[in-house]
């Protein structure tokens, strides 16, 4: 099966481990050198409406990917990492600064 970067955009991540809904395939990692996919990143989900930030994204790494099918993308764990800071809209008005 052939798939395109905006395709897995709309898929579902499930761990496979608790059966967890992770969120939806928000961007991809590619080693350029490689022209190899690294990782797929689903964004983190937002703390009440945005307005208290947004919990950490989910990089998964290639290895990680048990079975994409039609719908879904199942994984058998999800790393997270540090990633860019998001400010939250009351952090934004007051200007204040992420850590």
């Amino acid at each position: 099966m052939n798939c395109r970067i905006a395709d897995l955009r709309n898929k579902d991540v499930i761990c496979i481990g608790d059966g967890s809904c992770l969120g939806c395939v928000g961007d991809v990692e590619i080693d350029t050198c490689t022209a190899r996919l690294v990782a797929i990143i689903v964004y983190g989900r937002p703390k009440c409406f945005g307005l208290m930030g947004y919990e950490d994204d989910c990089v998964i790494c290639w290895e990680d990917i048990k079975l994409i099918g039609e719908d879904t993308i199942l994984v058998d764990c999800c790393r997270r990492r540090p990633s860019r800071a998001r400010r939250s809209f009351v952090d934004s008005l007051l200007g204040r600064c992420c850590d």
